[in-house]
C-alpha cells in the first residue's frame, strides 16, 4: 500500500510517520511531502530513508491513502485532486470538518458513518477528539443537557513556532521570532487563535460545533473556554457536565475502563489522575478526577488528558487509515 503523508517535516506529520510505524501498518511505499525548501530531504521509515518529494509528486504516484497535516489553506487546494485520483484523503485541518458531506471521525466513536464511496474524511480538532472519546459514554449512562469545557492547550499545538519561544524565554532570552502576542513561559494565555464571533476564539467554537456534529446532537450545550500553557506533553481539559439524570460516578469509572482507547487514572487517596508529561507519546486519553458537583444535584466534574500531536492528530489519522484498509476499500 502507497501511503502519502503531506506535511511529512512538520509536528504531526512526523507523528503520523511514527504511528505508521509502531502499528506496523502494510506500507510498501512511503511517499512523504513537504515544502520546496524541504524536497530532496529524507525521512526515516522502516528502516529506510524515504526522499521527500513535492505535492505533484506525490499525487502522480497515486497514493492509495493520504495523510494531510499541511494546513487549510494546502488541503482546500490539493485534497480534492487526490480524491479525485482514487486516494482515501484524511486531513487534518479544519477546511472539510463541518461540511455536511464529509465524515468528522474518531473511529472508536462514529467510524460507522465512513463509507467506500466518501474519499476525503475529516480529522477532528485536537480538544475535540479527546473529549468526545468520554462525553458518549456520560451520554448514554445519564444523558446530557449542558457541557462547559476549560482547556489547558500546549504548546505544540501551535507548532515549532511556539516551542522555540518557550525555550528561549525559558533561557532568558527574548523570544527571537514569537508565536505568541505575550510570552508564554512562566504565564498562560487565554487564546489559542483568533477570535470570531461574540467574543469566542476559533479554537472554542470548534469545540462546541465539531462535538455536536460527531454526536449526533446539534442542539447540545456547549461552551468552551481555550488556553495556552507552557507544556510540551499534550492537552488537558477541565470539563463540567450537566446530567439528564444523577450519575453515578462509580458505574461512569467502569464503563471508562471498558472504553477502548480510554485509561481512567482516577485515584484521590494516592495522588493518581492524568498530566500531560505522562500522556506525552501516548495514543490513549487519560481521564480522572471524576466527581458529583457539589453545587448542582445532577452535575458531574472531570478531568482529560491526551497528547494532542499523537491521539489529537496523528493516531487518531492513522486509525481512521486502518478503518478504510481492514474494510478493503483500498483496492
Amino acid at each position: 500500500m502507497k501511503i502519502a503523508v503531506i506535511g511529512a517535516t512538520g509536528l504531526v506529520g512526523q507523528q503520523m510517520v511514527k504511528v505508521l510505524e509502531e502499528e506496523r501498518f502494510p506500507v510498501t511505499r512511503l511517499i512523504p511531502v513537504a515544502s520546496e525548501r524541504s524536497v530532496g530531504q529524507t525521512v526515516n521509515f522502516q528502516n529506510k530513508a524515504w526522499e521527500v518529494v513535492n505535492i505533484d509528486t506525490a499525487l502522480a504516484l497515486q497514493p492509495d491513502i493520504t495523510l494531510f497535516s499541511a494546513g487549510g489553506t494546502i488541503a482546500q487546494a490539493h485534497a480534492p485532486a487526490f480524491a479525485e485520483a482514487g486516494s482515501y484523503v484524511i486531513d487534518n485541518s479544519s477546511a472539510f470538518r463541518m461540511k455536511e458531506d464529509i465524515p468528522l471521525v474518531v473511529p472508536e466513536v462514529n467510524g460507522e458513518v465512513m463509507s467506500a464511496d466518501q474519499h476525503i474524511i475529516a480529522n477532528p480538532n485536537c480538544s475535540t477528539i479527546q473529549l468526545v472519546m468520554v462525553l458518549p459514554v456520560i451520554e448514554r449512562l445519564f444523558g446530557i443537557e449542558r457541557v462547559i469545557i476549560s482547556t489547558y492547550q500546549s504548546v505544540t499545538g501551535t507548532g515549532y513556532k511556539a516551542v522555540q519561544q518557550m525555550n528561549e524565554e525559558r533561557q532568558g532570552q527574548q523570544a527571537s521570532d514569537p508565536a505568541y502576542p505575550y510570552p508564554i513561559d512562566l504565564n498562560c494565555i487565554p487564546q489559542c487563535d483568533v477570535f470570531l464571533e461574540e467574543g469566542f476564539t476559533k479554537e472554542e467554537l470548534k469545540l462546541v460545533h465539531e462535538t455536536r456534529k460527531i454526536m449526533g446532537l446539534p442542539n447540545l450545550a456547549i461552551s468552551a473556554t481555550a488556553v495556552r500553557i507552557p507544556t510540551v506533553g499534550g492537552h488537558s481539559e477541565s470539563v463540567n457536565v450537566d446530567c439528564t439524570r444523577v450519575p453515578d460516578v462509580k458505574l461512569l469509572q467502569q464503563a471508562l475502563q471498558e472504553t477502548p482507547g480510554v485509561v481512567v487514572m482516577d485515584n484521590p487517596d494516592q495522588l493518581e489522575y492524568p498530566m500531560p508529561a505522562m500522556a506525552r507519546h501516548k495514543n490513549e486519553v487519560f481521564v480522572g478526577r471524576m466527581r458529583r458537583d457539589l453545587s448542582h444535584t445532577n452535575g458531574l466534574h472531570l478531568w482529560i488528558v491526551a497528547d494532542n500531536l499523537r491521539k489529537g492528530a496523528a493516531t487518531n489519522s492513522v486509525q481512521i487509515a486502518k478503518w478504510i484498509w481492514q474494510k478493503g476499500w483500498v483496492k
